[in-house]
């Protein structure tokens, strides 16, 4: 794939000052950085093998994306919470999102580039123009900081076409302000550990 198939790069930042009437310590930076390309796999009816499309579109956009999401934040260094999305147009199967997301050839440019060791959480949907694109984050190196669990949401108003899919990466500078919920390693001690929470 060459970036003649993207047909538009959309980029997304909200800063939170002011949360629960309360000044933040530290603002929160959300930043999202979306990819809408043609579905490679539109039109051809049901398609059994996937990987030649996986091998040729995934590393292009994981490269791209990951260029484009650090140019937001500054740095990899910067980025605490990580994600990442897609949402294929109506005419295209759910597998489609999934085929391009879920495949090391994409994520590992990101996770590289920011130096985690967390898995990306993710969505993959399908959906029409304006539909939200959610994006869940989770901190980079520890899945269980729960101050981390955050959402970057945004809709592009002509995307996906039927046979569109949109890809995105998301990041988040900083967690929720005033946390106060606890992390997951407080429960599972309060519980007993072999109990999942």
């Amino acid at each position: 794939m060459t970036t003649a198939a993207i047909r538009k790069i959309v980029t997304y930042t909200e800063t939170t000052l002011i949360e629960g009437g309360k000044s933040a310590p530290r603002p929160l930076v959300l930043h999202a950085v979306a990819a809408v390309l043609a579905n490679p796999w539109a039109g051809r009816g049901f398609v059994e093998d996937l990987q030649p499309q996986i091998q040729s579109v995934a590393p292009v956009l994981g490269e791209l994306l990951t260029e484009r999401i650090l140019a937001l934040t500054g740095s990899g260094e910067a980025v605490e919470g990580y994600g990442k999305a897609a949402v294929v147009g109506t005419s295209g199967e759910i597998e489609h999102a999934s085929a391009l997301i879920h495949t090391l050839r994409f994520g590992n440019f990101y996770r590289k580039a920011v130096g985690a060791r967390s898995y990306l959480s993710f969505t993959n949907v399908r959906g029409g123009p304006n539909c939200a694109i959610s994006i869940p984050l989770m901190h980079k190196n520890d899945e269980g900081m729960r101050s981390h669990y955050l959402t970057v949401q945004f809709a592009i108003n002509d995307a996906p076409a039927p046979d569109e899919i949109v890809v995105a990466l998301g990041a988040s500078v900083g967690g929720r302000p005033h946390h106060r919920i606890g992390d997951r390693y407080q429960d599972l001690e309060a519980l007993g550990s072999n109990d999942v929470a």
